[in-house]
């Protein structure tokens, strides 16, 4: 298949056709499972304390886009933003970075090819706190890589809203991927295992 062709492909499919469609890795292995779902993924819900009225101080979701890395099969684990300060939900990072992130399969064809509704743990979704802050200058062409090569629209926006990179700096990890409750995964293990 062309390179071209590989490009009409939804971001999340072609991020499952690298991995195999069925290669989500079992849930004893929770810190696998979350970079494969975080790398499937093309977007999450970001949740930040808001600091605007009328709901200053109350949570605020928002849909980001985001990436790890290229589709391919691995990913850096690492979420990748491009942000404008005139987002709403940047303006809250700006007072406070703590934030929540969401990710979860349900965008991607696997929990309806397995007919798995949304809230059915066997949709697996990890969720990371912790803070979005700007990436360094040695972090900035693999950012601009991994976001572009996955969301070629974001390189036309406009350029006088003063976009930036930024990153999801993980503090904490729960995956929900299985009946029982969630499943706390440290930071370490998520890095340090092989997607």
């Amino acid at each position: 298949m062309g390179l071209w062709r590989l490009r009409l492909l939804p971001c999340a499919l072609l991020a499952l056709v690298a991995a195999g469609a069925s290669g989500i890795p079992p849930h004893e292995d929770a810190a696998r499972v979350a970079r494969y779902v975080v790398h499937a993924c093309d977007w999450g819900a970001l949740a930040t304390l808001s600091a605007q009225e009328p709901l200053r101080g109350r949570p605020f979701s928002n849909v980001f886009s985001l990436s790890d890395g290229p589709a391919g099969p691995r990913g850096s684990g690492v979420p990748y933003f491009y942000l404008t300060p005139l987002e709403v939900s940047v303006r809250d990072l700006q007072v406070n970075a703590y934030a929540s992130l969401t990710v979860s399969l349900a965008q991607t064809p696997y929990c309806k090819k397995k007919g798995y509704d949304p809230q059915n743990p066997l949709c697996a979704h990890i969720i990371f706190s912790g803070t979005v802050d700007k990436v360094n200058d040695t972090e900035t062409d693999f950012a601009k890589l991994a976001l572009f090569s996955r969301h070629p629209e974001m390189e036309s926006w406009p350029r006088d809203h003063n976009w930036f990179f930024a990153k999801f700096n993980i503090t904490n990890i729960w995956v929900l991927d299985y009946f029982g409750g969630l499943k706390t995964v440290t930071p370490e293990e998520y890095y340090n295992v092989t997607p």
